[in-house]
């Protein structure tokens, strides 16, 4: 009994980690393109702000994706930090957009 939980236990390390690693990020991007969605009428900066906050959410979660599979490789947990924290900076860049805007 032992024995298959611990192959539980590595399937689970190896397979649906990175996924569920990665999946953060993109649910990120998600609610970017969905408020994008609804901003057709607002101007250009706020929608050139938001497409730019999703792309950078989308590129961390492929980079935390493959992090998660080769944890020795720096330069992939250097990309997600730096494009998550871009990703961020939209986000609340876009905020300010709207709150100003509106």
């Amino acid at each position: 009994m032992k024995e298959e939980n611990q192959m539980g236990d590595e399937y689970d390390k190896s397979y649906v980690e990175p996924i569920v690693n990665a999946s953060r990020p993109g649910t990120l991007a998600g609610l970017s393109l969905t408020v994008l969605r609804f901003s057709a009428d607002d101007p250009l900066i706020l929608r050139l702000v938001l497409i730019i906050g999703a792309i950078m959410f989308l590129l961390s979660s492929f980079f935390i994706f493959f992090y998660s599979i080769y944890p020795a490789r720096r330069v992939l947990w250097t990309g997600t930090a730096a494009t998550f924290l871009l990703g961020l900076l939209c986000s609340i860049l876009s905020s300010v957009i709207l709150l100003i805007l509106v």
